[in-house]
């Protein structure tokens, strides 16, 4: 092991007393570390940057959505949308167009915010014109870092001309929807180029959706005021009705407090069960459940499984909750991204105010898994980096790893299996996410993903892990594992040999299963490393591979007849359909060109093994 310089700890120490307290770039660059541990300082500092902005960002969305829960008159909310939008994505410009549905179905805008051009200002876009008139044709948001000359819209003078004389480079825009209608388009904007990214994308949709239920309720409220006015006979259905929305509205700023609040996904669905009137259960998108309150587990998980795919693919496409059976299935989403799903049950005669009030309570479960979201990808990266760091150098610094691994509710001096995985058509971040439910520790390790599970059956639990997850993600995963071993250094080398597991799986064309060593036997151990097998066959069998080559006899088929028979020449020679003594010559050929010793134990073993290997590679 290499010696570490003093002034190298004294540095690394520095970087991370700065680290600690929160230090800029720029004030790590001045101490005067070595190259190596000032970039992965840097990466550091890099990595917690964006763990700030991101959290600094849902915290905005989440401070928006409270302040616009509050407001009533329809202006203020619009005007509020796009004051908030263009200050949480730092935009030059904001702006919110409204759908026209008494004319052709164009979109006209309703509010800037920041826009200095009277004509861009009165802007009008006909069906599927411009980026706007795209969006609100399809229902999906678009972003563009050049709009000018990005052909994918269809450009019309008058949009063009607005654009150019905004001086427009770059725009975001999102759908607002209310359910499967689409009630305008929201927008960011930049007058120079930018290139918006997937999760500013999720965090103007996510609040475009808070947007359009704040634009509804106060068209909801103004529409209810103006018929109580005009239709004095229909007070008491209209105070109903206002009842109703105050009760949806009450239930929806309670609901984003308990978020707000740092409530569970438990809680929240305790919260939305109590407020409804029956059971809810979350789930993520794929189908584990988070959270269950109100209701009693009576459908076995498989039966329940394909009925919620079912309902929730309807759900997502006509975008609102789909009513299948007695339960109501509502997919939460963030824009395009589906996060999860929200199940109703014990109401089948659910009203129309009671399934809006469902429907968002789907968009504050997608606040809260986003949230939830943000913190597990922070604490799987953190596993990962274990995982990495024990298979890497176990024996450098064990306490330490030891120490790590309790402050994550690991005790790696417990015996834990080593499962390695191998799948193709899925990414490693996906199947890592998807098998650290099943797992004390996963992360990623050279290439490959690994998990810790506690269990002294390791060649049952990779046969399990390999159909389990093969299921989920809809393509073979390979399961190699070993063990169980305890500490760094057993762990690790229990990684290498579920890592030969999982090669020989594949050299033997078992993608798709699960075993330990013990289950494979050793012909299987060894074609788990098909680099040597060739050299193997051939340092073996090569004189007698050559001879018949060159001379197109049989004596390796004789060979294999031999031990076949038990070393029984009248076996042998029943077997090659040859007389006796013709058996006895090729076998007296044969130890002329392997030597005298070929029918020893322990040379007869390596024939044989050999002779085996030679048959599977060929």
């Amino acid at each position: 092991m290499t010696e570490t310089r003093p002034e190298y700890a004294t540095d690394a120490r520095r970087l991370l007393e700065l680290l600690s307290a929160g230090a800029s770039s720029d004030e790590l660059a001045r101490v005067p570390a070595d190259s190596g541990t000032m970039q992965l300082a840097m990466q550091i500092r890099r990595t917690l940057d964006a763990h700030s902005r991101r959290e600094a960002e849902l915290t905005a969305l989440f401070a928006t959505a409270s302040d616009l829960a509050r407001l009533r008159d329809l202006d203020a909310v619009l005007r509020s949308i796009v004051r908030r939008a263009r200050m949480l994505l730092g935009a030059d410009v904001s702006y919110l167009t409204l759908n026209d549905h008494s004319d052709d179905g164009s979109t006209y805008m309703r509010v800037t915010d920041g826009s200095a051009s009277a004509m861009f200002q009165q802007l009008r876009l006909g069906v599927g014109e411009g980026l706007g008139g795209l969006v609100a044709q399809t229902a999906r948001p678009y972003a563009t870092r050049d709009y000018p000359s990005d052909e994918r819209f269809d450009h019309t003078g008058a949009i063009d001309d607005a654009v150019n004389d905004e001086g427009l480079v770059a725009i975001l825009g999102v759908p607002l929807s209310l359910g499967e209608h689409v009630i305008g388009v929201l927008f960011a904007s930049e007058r120079r180029p930018r290139s918006f990214s997937p999760d500013e994308v999720a965090l103007l949709s996510s609040f475009a959706d808070h947007a359009a239920i704040a634009i509804d309720n106060a068209r909801l409220i103004e529409e209810s005021t103006a018929a109580l006015a005009e239709l004095g006979e229909a007070n008491k259905k209209i105070k109903a009705h206002h009842e109703s929305l105050a009760r949806a509205q009450d239930a929806h700023d309670r609901l984003t407090q308990l978020v707000l609040g740092g409530a569970d996904v438990p809680e929240v669905a305790a919260a939305v069960a109590s407020v409804l009137g029956g059971g809810i259960v979350v789930r993520d998108a794929e189908g584990a459940e988070l959270g269950r309150a109100g209701t009693g587990r009576t459908t076995s998980a498989s039966v329940a499984s394909r009925a919620l795919s079912r309902a929730l693919a309807a759900s997502r496409a006509a975008g609102k909750a789909i009513a299948d059976g007695d339960e109501w299935v509502c997919a939460v989403m963030a824009g395009p991204q589906l996060l999860g799903s929200i199940t109703l049950t014990g109401r089948p005669d659910l009203g129309d105010a009671d399934r809006r009030l469902f429907e968002r309570s789907s968009v504050v479960a997608a606040l809260l898994l986003l949230l939830r979201r943000s913190a597990a990808e922070a604490e799987d990266r953190v596993r990962g980096e274990l995982v990495a760091d024990l298979l890497t150098a176990p024996e450098r610094d064990p306490q330490t790893l030891l120490d790590r691994g309790r402050r994550l509710g690991v005790d790696l001096s417990a015996p834990h299996a080593v499962l390695t995985l191998h799948a193709e058509g899925v990414s490693r971040a996906r199947l890592t996410t998807v098998a650290a439910r099943r797992a004390a520790l996963a992360g990623v390790f050279a290439e490959q993903v690994v998990m810790l599970v506690d269990t002294d059956k390791p060649g049952e639990l990779a046969r399990r892990t390999a159909s389990e997850l093969s299921a989920a993600l809809g393509c073979r995963v390979t399961v190699g594992a070993a063990g169980p071993a305890s500490g760094p250094a057993e762990l690790a080398r229990a990684h290498a040999e579920s890592v030969r597991c999982v090669r020989a799986l594949l050299a033997l064309g078992r993608q798709g299963h699960g075993a330990a060593p013990e289950d494979l036997g050793f012909v299987g151990l060894v074609l788990g490393d098909r680099a040597d097998v060739e050299a193997f066959v051939r340092s073996t069998l090569g004189p007698v591979l050559d001879y018949d080559a060159a001379r197109g006899t049989e004596l390796l088929r004789t060979l294999r007849a031999y031990f076949a028979a038990g070393g029984n020449l009248t076996r042998a020679k029943d077997e090659l359909h040859v007389h006796v003594n013709t058996v006895a010559q090729r076998l007296e050929r044969i130890g002329s060109l392997l030597g005298a010793d070929w029918q020893q134990p322990d040379r007869a073993l390596e024939l044989q093994l050999a002779l085996r290997l030679h048959t599977l590679s060929t």
